[in-house]
């Protein structure tokens, strides 16, 4: 017999690794929403003091950090760290994010013989075992996510691709679901102009994201180096985080840096389109933020994106094992159509990517879990 709770009485802890580009995006939209929401009593948020974002729309005081680094003698202690936050908030779900954070919270839990008085949510924001790795990696992280699922009494695919691998790789059906990324359609655009100047005679494309091997910013440059497009300039925002790959930027390209998300949509406005090199994708929540700003999207046909990005309506889409299918995109695009597929792609984003659709989900799926059986 199931025992109803109100869901107005939850206590939300939300817990990230490194909480930056998209998954701070994602988590921004949800934790702001949670703390505004009277579904919630209470959301807290913890990530690591390193490489996260500091700055997000929920109160501040229940914005936590720990000491923590990529290296394995920093793994125990993150462990404990987590664990005694849980122990001092008392939260009813636990809503893990990504693939460190998900270990840290759920390994420790088959060495404890207490009972668990929270529900785990776990969302991967890309499966490990979906990167580009060695076949014998790919295995291993399968099977550890297949273990940690145990631990698990929710898994949050962010994409209709996640969950058809996911259940692929055996990873329990009943436990999971889909809840595509969504974000605000309301842009937050500054009153003093941001000081770029571009040269409108060209097409302007803009990259946004992390320097890492997953994002496939070396790719871009590359083609650039050797293709030297003459009226196509690329621009950056953002910087390497991982370190997994090590490559200059040439002097043609301007890097911005990372942009205070409150700032975005008012870089996004002055480009005619965004480009997604990335060679793994379980969504692209940058590519959202473009359709939001009425921007064209080309990118990449890999994970999700084709999912997001439909060739010839919103944007375009290439092969990353085929460049030319890039260069003939880049040939004929011109000002106009780009507008067009802007327009067309804002019009998706209200339709299929809303954040409160995706919000109102994922308390739905809290309240589902504590008055389950």
């Amino acid at each position: 017999m199931s025992v109803y709770i109100e869901v107005n009485t939850l206590r939300v802890l939300h817990i990230g690794e490194y909480v930056k580009g998209g998954v701070a995006t994602y988590i921004n939209e949800v934790v702001s929403y949670q703390d505004k929401s009277l579904d919630i009593s209470e959301v807290f948020l913890l990530a690591s003091k390193k490489n996260s974002d500091k700055k997000f729309g929920m109160k501040k005081e229940n914005i936590l950090f720990y000491e923590y680094d990529r290296k394995v003698k920093f793994f125990f202690s993150a462990m404990k760290q987590i664990r005694r936050v849980i122990k001092e908030v008392n939260p009813d779900i636990v809503h893990v994010h990504s693939t460190f954070a998900g270990v840290f919270l759920r390994l420790p839990l088959f060495f404890t013989f207490k009972t668990r008085s929270y529900k785990v949510v776990y969302c991967s924001h890309g499966w490990s075992f979906l990167m580009e790795a060695s076949k014998f990696k790919k295995i291993v992280y399968s099977l550890i996510e297949v273990v940690l699922a145990k631990k698990t009494d929710r898994i949050i695919n962010i994409s209709l691709h996640e969950y058809n691998k996911s259940i692929e790789h055996k990873l329990p059906k009943e436990k999971s679901i889909v809840i595509y990324n969504g974000i605000s359609v309301e842009k937050k655009l500054l009153k003093n102009n941001i000081n770029i100047h571009l040269d409108n005679s060209k097409i302007n494309l803009l990259f946004v994201g992390r320097f890492d091997q997953q994002k496939g910013l070396d790719i871009l440059i590359n083609y650039f180096k050797n293709n030297k497009p003459t009226d196509i300039i690329l621009y950056t925002i953002g910087s390497e985080v991982l370190g997994d790959v090590k490559q200059a930027l040439p002097s043609s390209i301007v890097n911005f840096g990372w942009v205070d998300n409150d700032m975005i949509d008012s870089y996004y406005e002055k480009f005619d389109a965004l480009i997604i090199p990335s060679r793994w994708e379980g969504f692209g929540l940058v590519a959202l933020e473009a359709m939001k700003n009425r921007k064209a999207v080309i990118s990449s046909n890999r994970g999700a994106l084709p999912e997001l990005v439909i060739n010839g309506v919103n944007g375009y889409t290439f092969d990353i094992n085929n460049l030319s299918s890039l260069g003939k995109i880049l040939d004929v695009i011109d000002k106009d159509k780009l507008r067009e597929l802007g327009n067309k792609g804002y019009e998706i984003l209200q339709q299929n990517f809303n954040s409160n659709t995706m919000n109102n989900k994922i308390i739905e799926s809290y309240s589902s879990l504590l008055n389950s059986k």
